[in-house]
């Protein structure tokens, strides 16, 4: 298994870290630890209506994990459950994915909150604490991050954190139950980050 720090050099594999806020805090995924707290909240069939897994059953829910744990087993992702501090409960799960250390980037995506949780910081946090380990920790170049067409709350949320939209790969994924998604990226790269750090921290200072 292979992580890196630093400049993201190949060099230097180092364990998934736990990121600290707070209103969030990211735990390297564990189903020993997680699973219980995960099933609660991750059934939910509005949390799938615009992903590619569908998730209906317990059993998807953990072949969806599985595959985010074998993915860290090759060092293409690091999956994360979502802790609401004040509670101490799973608020939801999240993901570095697509991570290419000699080009510097990744994606933030995979990510689920459970109803409760939605309104809260815990997402906004979560983003906030996965960005500045990519740029600052991590030395990224760019992250990016993609959501179906369909999903225009998701979109409306990416610009309102300062993402660029990049555009539409049109036929660019067959979802699990067989329907096509176009799929619409966005990113923000080094030179950016600076300018949407500011934007985050304004916008999880402002009251809920």
């Amino acid at each position: 298994m292979r992580f890196y720090c630093g400049t993201m050099s190949p060099y230097e594999p180092i364990a998934p870290a736990t990121l600290e806020g707070a209103h969030a805090r990211l735990e390297p995924l564990d189903l020993t630890k997680h699973w219980e707290g995960l099933l609660a909240i991750g059934l939910d069939q509005d949390l799938w209506r615009f992903t590619v897994a569908k998730v209906k059953t317990p059993q998807d829910l953990r072949e969806y994990l599985d595959v985010a744990l074998h993915e860290r087993a090759r060092g293409v992702s690091i999956p994360f459950a979502n802790i609401h501090r004040a509670s101490g409960r799973v608020a939801g799960c999240t993901r570095f994915g697509n991570i290419v250390a000699e080009h510097k980037r990744a994606e933030i995506g995979w990510t689920w909150v459970g109803r409760e949780f939605q309104r809260s910081a815990v997402n906004t946090e979560a983003k906030l604490l996965m960005f500045t380990h990519a740029f600052e920790v991590w030395g990224l170049h760019r992250v990016e991050l993609k959501t179906s067409h369909l999903n225009l709350r998701s979109q409306t949320a990416m610009r309102r954190l300062g993402l660029i939209e990049e555009g539409t790969m049109r036929k660019h994924t067959i979802n699990a139950d067989g329907t096509i998604r176009h799929t619409v990226y966005f990113s923000v790269t080094d030179d950016e980050w600076p300018a949407m750090k500011t934007r985050l921290r304004e916008m999880l200072a402002k009251p809920r």
